[in-house]
């Protein structure tokens, strides 16, 4: 066999070719993740595989984009809330002194004269 190029493993010249069988990578995180996206209105839930991580992207109008993660559903569920927390005080319009209430002044009754 000069000059062929010869596989090797399960797809060889000569042999039949074997099925293969989709495998499910981290089916219990992925279900978990496909779980929370469901229940958390405004967030786009899901697992990576590469990272064996949570993540957590805002859907919803923000200064920028906001993604938070973590190593399992509670640890994202804990830093979606913290970020929404944080970016609804950041939203918020600062306190001004006319939005004040008005500060009260103490006056001593002064005699009457006649």
């Amino acid at each position: 066999m000069i000059g062929r190029f010869r596989h090797s493993g399960r797809h060889r010249d000569g042999r039949p070719l074997t099925q293969v069988y989709r495998r499910l990578w981290d089916g219990p995180a992925r279900s978990e993740a496909e779980a929370l996206d469901r229940s958390i209105q405004g967030w786009s839930v899901f697992y990576s595989l590469g990272q064996r991580r949570f993540y957590a992207i805002a859907a919803w109008p923000a200064p920028e984009p906001l993604i938070v993660s973590g190593p399992d559903a509670e640890g994202l569920q804990e830093q979606i809330h913290q970020a929404a927390t944080t970016l609804t005080w950041q939203t918020l319009p600062p306190i001004s002194e006319q939005a004040a209430p008005p500060k009260q002044v103490w006056h001593h009754p002064t005699p009457v004269r006649r």
